[in-house]
């Protein structure tokens, strides 16, 4: 798989080049996580029409009766049922920040174009052996769903979705795009939210919302410059989300200290919230090689893409209504 498929401007470079044996090593460190959760091995949390048995219990009234275990039921003279574990293909999402904030880059290159490559790349594994990619895009305009599709139709609505121009400052927030993430991904499954995060945090309820049903990983991109100042003299600052400047003089110790001091207060809430809901976290630059980090974390995270998941003693246990 090739993440540049064509020329790139230089205000636009893209995500940038992909080595094979990288890709190869996400590809392996994702499949093994999600292993367990390909069509005919998943165990879910619910009962259903499963292949492998979970339990035989009594009959209980609205109970399907096509479940009878005639057996059972004859040998211990009162009606018993067989429960088996449901069985599906995995069914990922991609929340994908598209707002006028990710269009910022001073380094190798914009936090839209590291989006696009940890978005295409986590695409690729999660298309794959019959699993399903659905894609939220969030920011620009009204939010924009495209529905969960299997194998190469489900990459070819990521491309869509991030050939897409962000920019307007009057989007959904990332905060009603979770909600609407957990209202329609009722399936268990697994949800990679790619954005800065930047802006109101009403994100945080409907995270934690979300990761009670999903497995959760936050990909927080940043960049070098929000986070800290260089002396650069007189600067007038421009928040792309509202079209907010401000003068700064640059050449002021303190002012940098007080803004740098800002910005990591920022992150450290940021990240609070994210560990607060039990999610899964891992924090991109615009500088360096977000490829290898993208896959040596989830190479380290069992938890990141382990989602829906319980095994067989989850599933017993809420046949058995304990």
């Amino acid at each position: 798989m090739r993440l540049v498929t064509d020329e790139r401007p230089p205000h636009k470079p893209g995500p940038g080049p992909v080595p094979p044996a990288v890709l190869r090593s996400l590809d392996l460190a994702v499949m093994k996580r999600i292993e367990s959760l390909i069509p005919g091995e998943h165990l879910t949390p619910q009962t259903g029409q499963g292949t492998e048995l979970a339990m035989i219990r009594p009959y209980h009234p609205g109970d399907d009766v096509r479940h009878l275990d005639w057996n059972a039921t004859a040998r211990l003279q009162e009606p018993y049922v067989r429960v088996h574990v449901g069985e599906r293909a995995l069914t990922s999402w991609l929340v994908l920040d598209v707002s006028a904030s990710m269009q910022f880059g001073t380094a190798d290159r914009r936090k839209a174009d590291v989006a696009e490559g940890v978005a295409l790349a986590i695409g690729h594994v999660a298309t794959r052996r019959g699993n399903r990619l659905g894609v939220m895009g969030v920011g620009a305009g009204d939010t924009r769903i495209i529905r969960p599709r299997q194998g190469r139709y489900g990459l070819l609505g990521l491309l869509a979705e991030l050939r897409r121009d962000g920019g307007a400052p009057d989007g959904a927030t990332l905060g009603q795009a979770l909600k609407g993430a957990a209202a329609i991904g009722r399936q268990r499954g697994l949800v990679v939210i790619v954005s800065d995060f930047r802006g109101d945090r009403d994100w945080a309820a409907p995270l934690q919302e979300l990761r009670a049903r999903h497995g959760v990983l936050c990909v927080e991109i940043v960049d070098p410059r929000e986070q800290e100042l260089v002396p650069a003299g007189d600067l007038w600052l421009v928040d792309p989300e509202t079209g907010r400047q401000v003068h700064v003089d640059t050449r002021r110790r303190k002012i940098r200290q007080r803004f740098a001091a800002a910005a990591a207060a920022e992150r450290d809430e940021v990240r609070t919230a994210i560990r607060r809901a039990g999610a899964d976290h891992l924090v991109l630059s615009t500088a360096g090689d977000w490829l290898r980090v993208l896959a040596g974390h989830l190479r380290r995270s069992e938890a990141a893409l382990k989602a829906g998941n319980p095994g067989r003693t989850a599933a017993v246990n809420r046949a058995a209504g304990r």
